[in-house]
């Protein structure tokens, strides 16, 4: 059985990890699989084929108050800081996480993948990882960073990252400027306010954004450049308008508690491959609205709960997912559903939430399960 184990570990890493050599690959499960005390950092990933981006081990943190910096170090291409853990059968990762650190130690040249979160790290020098120019992942989430303290080209050499997170710091700025070779950025739970329109300059290879839980009130068109970008994530934000020029390749947006009260003419038009859209507990009316606002035939899933909206707005029939609980609604229009009404035109809707409007049952009409035939879940 526990043959069995390993092997499906080692099928699901080698999906995950494809990018590393195979030789290192092995050597890091082996590795990992022989320690006592595991433990992990779960990752949500936003699409189906990513999946955890890592599994590891590390010594508890020390009773001892650390130093208040580093000691220096002879610059060894092998050498690894005594604060801590560098695997020797996965020789391109380092794990300083969870040990009270204050600082950065030193990063070795040869290191790829190194991770500082779960510190009390408060500042980041200029030229901290100059001499670790290969990087690809960077994990300095859940640290005490602030803009002020941060070098301001202190990603600049950085030409093969691909994942830096800095999500529950102190920043008050998205880190500027940020290498092309980027991915992934996440930067929720900060502190920002405003994302200049060239603060993403550049990131051509982004595939996701995460700017949730912060005090964002303006985004501009900082978007429009991000020509691969797949998720953005701008929920829980200060935002009374949405952002200018979404992208081409954009699937997933989510914008839930924000407070945008209106959505341009044919806005979604732009996105053709776009999915699924959340805007609940915002402040939408339909006079914010125009006819066709959601009528794309792209979106799949469709979220404005908790909103000020009075008519149900109209739809395209691909739609699957719709809620609107929690707004004024107070009559249902099949119209929004279906513009003709037939055996042979009707909706794809799986799922209607009308619960918490001022909807009576008896208000549904009679070709509404015609229009309506594919829907499992109607509430109202």
């Amino acid at each position: 059985m526990r043959w069995v184990t390993i092997l499906i570990l080692a099928g699901l890493c080698g999906a995950s990890l494809g990018q590393y050599n195979e030789e290192e690959d092995l050597a890091w499960l082996q590795y990992y699989m022989r320690q006592s005390r595991v433990s992990s950092y779960n990752y949500m990933p936003y699409y189906e084929d990513e999946n955890p981006p890592y599994v590891y081990s590390y010594p508890a943190a020390p009773d001892t108050e650390p130093e208040p910096g580093p000691e220096p170090q002879q610059a060894s291409s092998w050498q690894c800081p005594q604060e801590c853990d560098c695997p020797p059968n996965f020789s391109s990762a380092m794990y300083c996480d969870t040990r009270n650190l204050r600082y950065l130690p030193f990063v070795p040249s040869r290191m790829k993948y190194v991770y500082f979160q779960n510190n009390l790290i408060t500042a980041i020098q200029e030229g901290a990882f100059d001499n670790a120019t290969e990087l690809e992942w960077l994990a300095l989430h859940n640290n005490r960073i602030s803009s002020e303290k941060m070098g301001k080209r202190v990603f600049g050499k950085l030409k093969n990252l691909e994942r830096l997170y800095m999500n529950n710091n102190n920043l008050t700025r998205v880190p500027s400027p940020l290498p092309r070779s980027l991915r992934e950025l996440h930067l929720s739970y900060n502190q920002i306010s405003k994302v200049p329109s060239n603060a993403l300059e550049g990131l051509e290879n982004l595939t996701a954004l995460y700017l949730s839980h912060n005090f964002i009130f303006e985004m501009g068109a900082s978007l429009k450049g991000l020509k691969s970008l797949i998720l953005a994530d701008l929920s829980y934000n200060h935002l009374r308008k949405v952002p200018d020029g979404l992208p081409v390749s954009l699937e997933q947006l989510y914008l839930e508690y924000n407070y945008i009260n209106a959505i341009p003419d044919d806005y979604f038009q732009v996105s053709p491959r776009l999915l699924y859209v959340r805007m609940s507990h915002n402040s939408l009316t339909n006079q914010g609205l125009s006819t066709n606002t959601f009528n794309s035939s792209s979106i799949l899933e469709l979220d404005l709960s908790y909103n000020r909206l009075q008519k149900i707005p109209r739809v395209n029939t691909n739609l699957e997912n719709l809620y609107l609980q929690g707004n004024q609604i107070n009559e249902f229009s099949i119209s929004s559903f279906c513009s003709v009404v037939d055996v042979m035109n009707y909706s794809r809707l799986q799922v209607l939430r009308l619960d918490g409007n001022e909807i009576k049952r008896n208000a549904v009409p009679p070709d509404a399960p015609l229009c309506l035939r594919r829907a499992t879940v109607i509430e109202i």
